[in-house]
């Protein structure tokens, strides 16, 4: 059975998917997920987690936002994405970077050209969901930039069903450098 990746977010970017795969790509297959809304809902301890990032003026943030899907509609329609063909190995390799998700079965809720038999994507666990940012949140601007440059490049219209599906950014955009990393091999460093 075919396998592959709904991606919604940094995993847009081929760059981004090819560092965790260890693999080129290819082109991105644009898809939509229905069923689910994106938003930027998961939340990370950025003063204990394998990434701690600091300001320019030394301060450091004590949450970070990151995007999430979640069950439920959106008056936006479905969630754009692209969907990325994968092996259980690369998988596993996936897993290790969404350390914060879970793995979720959408088979049948995506649509596009040419699909795999079986695909997931992830949403927050849990205990890193946070249905409003907690106070002091923030979202740095490389991973904002990345996730925007990644829709951008998929064609005409695609960074403005990002933007209209995801709505405006909930808290402030900063630029910080990573000053601590104990980051698994293939996860990216700018966010």
């Amino acid at each position: 059975m075919s396998l592959g990746l709904f991606g919604y977010g940094s995993l847009v970017l081929p760059e981004s998917a090819s560092m965790t795969l260890g693999r080129e790509i290819g082109e991105p297959r644009p898809a939509h997920l229905s069923g689910w809304r994106r938003r930027f809902s998961l939340v990370r301890d950025n003063l204990t987690c394998e990434k701690t990032f600091e300001l320019g003026d030394g301060r450091r943030p004590e949450w970070i936002l990151g995007l999430n899907v979640e069950r439920g509609e959106d008056a936006a329609g479905p969630v754009n994405g692209v969907v990325i063909e994968l092996t259980e190995a690369e998988l596993e390799r996936l897993d290790l970077r969404e350390i914060r998700y879970d793995r979720v079965e959408v088979s049948g809720l995506v649509a596009g050209e040419g699909l795999p038999e079986r695909i997931v994507t992830y949403t927050a666990k849990r205990h890193h969901f946070s249905p409003e940012p907690p106070a002091g949140a923030v979202i740095l601007a490389t991973y904002a930039a990345t996730v925007e440059r990644a829709f951008e490049a998929l064609g005409p219209g695609h960074l403005e069903h990002y933007r209209s599906s995801t709505g405006p950014y909930p808290v402030e955009r900063v630029s910080a450098t990573l000053v601590a990393d104990r980051i698994p091999e293939g996860n990216p460093r700018e966010w």
